[in-house]
C-alpha cells in the first residue's frame, strides 16, 4: 500500500492549466448531476501523501459516500491481483541498473544519503525505476508516517459494503513512468536530496494549499516547482482526464459513485471538471 500510495502521490504532483473560466470555488468535493441521472454522483480531489496531523474526513465527504453505491479511485486499490501486476511493471526496461543511468559521483552520494538518513542500502531497488526509490524519501520529506485519503476511503467503503473501482489499469498508470527517461527521474531524486530544505518548504505549502482548498494556489506552486514534471503535463495529466471522462460516463449511469482522483486533475479548461460539464453534466462545488 505504500508503494501504491508513492505511485498515485506522484501522478498527483504534476500541474494543470487554469484558464479563466476555470472553476474558482474554493472546494475538494464537487455533486455532478443533469445528462439522465437519477441520483447525484459526486467528485473529490485528493492529496495521495499526507501527515495524519493535516489529515481531515469532512461530514459532508462522508455524507456523499453514503449516498453512493460505489467509490472509484484513478486504480482499484482493492484488486487482490493489483500487487503482481505492479511488481511486473516497476522494473527498468532493457534490464537497466541504477548504476548505469547515473554518475558515480552520483550514485555514490545517492547511496551515502539512503544509509545515513533512511537506514537502506540503495542496491536493494536493483533494476527499479528511480520514482520507486521516493517513497521512503516521502516520509522525510514530509517529517512523518504519511496518511492515505484513498486508502481511508476504501474503509469507508468498506463498511457499507460498497464496490471500489479504478479509472485506469496500474499497467496504464505505471507506463506513465516510461515516457520519462530514466536518467531525468534519477536526477530529481538526486535534486530533492541535494535541496531538500526546499522541497520540505514546497511540500509544506503544498499541504497547506490543499487543506484551504485552494486549486489555484496549487496550480500556482505546481508549475513554479523545480520538482514538477516540466514537459509531461500531457501525459501525466490531460490525456488522463480525457480518458477518464468517457469511463466516469459510463459508471455514474450505471450507479451513483464517489470519484476520488488527485486534486491537480480537477481545475482548468482541460480538467475533469471542465470536461464534464462540456459532456452536459452540472458540477456544483460542495463549499464546507
Amino acid at each position: 500500500m505504500k508503494i501504491l500510495s508513492l505511485v498515485l502521490g506522484l501522478l498527483s504532483l504534476t500541474g494543470a492549466v487554469f484558464a479563466q473560466n476555470a472553476p474558482v470555488e474554493k472546494s475538494l468535493l464537487w455533486e455532478i448531476s443533469g445528462k439522465g441521472l437519477t441520483k447525484p454522483s459526486y467528485l473529490f480531489g485528493t492529496i495521495h501523501l499526507i501527515c495524519p496531523a493535516d489529515f481531515s474526513l469532512s461530514d459532508s465527504l462522508k455524507e456523499a459516500v453514503t449516498k453512493t453505491e460505489q467509490i472509484a479511485l484513478e486504480i482499484d486499490m482493492d484488486d487482490p491481483g493489483l500487487m503482481a501486476a505492479m511488481t511486473k511493471t516497476m522494473f527498468m526496461a532493457g534490464d537497466k541498473k541504477l548504476m548505469e543511468i547515473l554518475s558515480e559521483k552520483d550514485y555514490a552520494h545517492l547511496n551515502q544519503f539512503y544509509k545515513d538518513s533512511l537506514k537502506m542500502d540503495i542496491a536493494a531497488f536493483g533494476r527499479a525505476k528511480p520514482f520507486m526509490m521516493m517513497g521512503p524519501l516521502f516520509g522525510r520529506i514530509l517529517g512523518c508516517e504519511p496518511q492515505s485519503y484513498e486508502i481511508s476511503l476504501m474503509g469507508l467503503a468498506g463498511k457499507q459494503k460498497s464496490e471500489v473501482i479504478g479509472l485506469e489499469s496500474i499497467e496504464e498508470q505505471m507506463a506513465i513512468f516510461d515516457t520519462i527517461p530514466y536518467a531525468r527521474q534519477a536526477g530529481m531524486l538526486v535534486t530533492m536530496i541535494d535541496k531538500l530544505p526546499e522541497t520540505k518548504k514546497e511540500f509544506k505549502g503544498l499541504v497547506e494549499l490543499y487543506k484551504n482548498q485552494d486549486l489555484q494556489g496549487l496550480y500556482n506552486l505546481t508549475v513554479q516547482s523545480e520538482f514538477g514534471m516540466d514537459g509531461q503535463d500531457e501525459v501525466m495529466l490531460f490525456k488522463r482526464n480525457q480518458n477518464w471522462i468517457s469511463r466516469i460516463d459510463k459508471i455514474v449511469h450505471e450507479k451513483p459513485t464517489f470519484i476520488a482522483v488527485g486534486a491537480a486533475h480537477l481545475g482548468g479548461e482541460r480538467g475533469v471538471i471542465a470536461l464534464l460539464r462540456k459532456e452536459g453534466y452540472k458540477v456544483r462545488a460542495i463549499l464546507r
